[in-house]
């Protein structure tokens, strides 16, 4: 149920690359560009402390070149660049709605972005501006999950807000399946021994080792991430399990 004032105070939030493409085969869509930082915008206006990471899979995926002879570090690297790209784009188009921005990379490139500096960010934050973060963790071998995940947890935010093109986390691929169930809610070790495709098993293994739930859902509806910030029940809460409470 809704209610009259945020659910949080500082939210992470993880876009995927491939979200700001729309309908598009590659790069980023000016509409859904649009779209989104008008939602991010309006969050930020309500007072909540926004960060946000995004991937870079519509301009670079890493894994999907290995098979062309592209070597895992390189490739690696190369995304990193491309959710710097993604970021840019994001922070011109928040910024064209009234609201100041900062992104930070987690690789050097200065006359863009800040290097990534928690306390940093976290000044950022309390001010009042949207911080965006880029390149990852700065290493390969991680993805922008496990990143999203790092940052929420670094900054303290209180949830990871999963952005997806469906509404939530099944107990198989709901496109393929139109018996898949949906969970309203999951526990961290449910996903890693099922092998649910919410995020990564690094990512939800640091989530569950430093109880930050992340909250699942659709991005692709107009509004939802206010909804989810005013404490509508959308999607799928990831969250600690009670057997697990005492450990």
């Amino acid at each position: 149920m809704s209610q009259d004032k945020p659910s949080f105070h500082r939210i992470l939030l993880k876009l995927s690359g491939e979200a700001l493409m729309g309908q598009e085969h590659y790069g980023i869509s000016p509409t859904v560009l649009d779209e989104v930082a008008d939602e991010i915008a309006k969050v930020r206006n309500l007072g909540v402390q926004v960060c946000v990471v995004v991937g870079g899979g519509n301009i670079f995926r890493g894994l999907d070149r290995l098979k062309e002879g592209y070597g895992r570090v390189t490739a690696d690297y190369m995304g990193m660049l491309a959710t710097l790209m993604n970021g840019l784009a994001l922070q011109n188009a928040i910024e064209n709605k009234g609201v100041p921005t900062r992104v930070q990379s987690a690789l050097q490139i200065q006359q863009i972005a800040e290097p990534y500096i928690r306390r940093r960010a976290v000044r950022h934050l309390e001010k009042g501006r949207v911080v965006i973060f880029g390149c990852g963790t700065g290493n390969p071998f991680f993805s922008t999950d496990t990143a999203a995940a790092l940052r929420a947890v670094e900054v303290g935010a209180e949830v990871l807000l999963k952005a997806t093109k469906v509404d939530g986390v099944y107990d198989k691929d709901p496109v393929k399946y139109p018996d898949a169930k949906r969970y309203d809610t999951i526990s961290y070790i449910d996903v890693l021994r099922d092998g649910l495709e919410v995020m990564d098993m690094t990512a939800i293994s640091l989530c569950r080792t430093n109880r930050m739930p992340v909250l699942v859902f659709n991005m692709k509806e107009s509004g939802n991430i206010r909804k989810v910030v005013m404490g509508e029940r959308l999607g799928t809460v990831v969250g600690p399990d009670p057997v697990n409470e005492s450990e």
